[in-house]
């Protein structure tokens, strides 16, 4: 797919879209469709990179994958010995939204860029992932849990040496209205100056 020319921004929309964002607990279908999924791996892309080293990949479960990715999570659940309801819950897991991606880094040995920052860079695309979905009229959520660190749960999505989960992207129609995130009284309570 050739890459799409984005037209001129409006900031006054950018920044409301922005300070708009939210994440959508409850989601349901429909899901992003192949070519909108292109076109927020396009902008995932666009995630600051140094050295452009594309530290990560992306895993995505639609349909019949929702059902492998839960089959998957269950497996590891027993591995790792986690309680019986944990174990219980694991397949009904990617259920909750149409499409899940699963963001890995994949960082590599360089002789500038640490490993670090190639794991940030990949966390950063998580980001980039859901705000792209937000722009195209879908809700979703950020997940993280025991499975991004879980050896077994890696294995089971073919995961090598030194790669990591940073995230699972739930996206789909938000089945209910956002919830009003809290606003700080004062945004300069977060800051300090140097």
């Amino acid at each position: 797919m050739a890459a799409i020319k984005a037209p001129p921004v409006d900031h006054n929309a950018a920044l409301e879209f922005l300070l708009n964002r939210r994440s959508s607990h409850q989601l349901m279908g429909p899901g992003p469709g192949d070519e909108e999924l292109a076109l927020m791996l396009q902008v995932a892309l666009r995630t600051p990179d140094f050295g452009h080293l594309h530290p990560y990949r992306f895993l995505a479960a639609r349909g019949d994958g929702l059902e492998r990715l839960g089959l998957a999570m269950q497996r590891a659940a027993k591995a790792a010995g986690k309680p019986e309801k944990i174990v219980a819950r694991a397949p009904g897991m990617p259920q909750r939204a149409p499409l899940v991606i699963v963001v890995v880094a994949t960082p590599r040995s360089d002789k500038i860029v640490p490993e670090s920052d190639q794991l940030l860079c990949a966390a950063c695309t998580v980001l980039m992932l859901q705000l792209a979905a937000r722009s195209l009229g879908y809700g979703g959520i950020w997940r993280s849990g025991w499975m991004m660190y879980d050896q077994g749960f890696h294995r089971e999505l073919g995961l090598v040496e030194r790669e990591q989960i940073v995230g699972f992207l739930y996206l789909g129609t938000p089945a209910a209205a956002d919830e009003e995130a809290p606003q700080p009284a004062n945004p300069f309570d977060y800051l300090s100056w140097i």
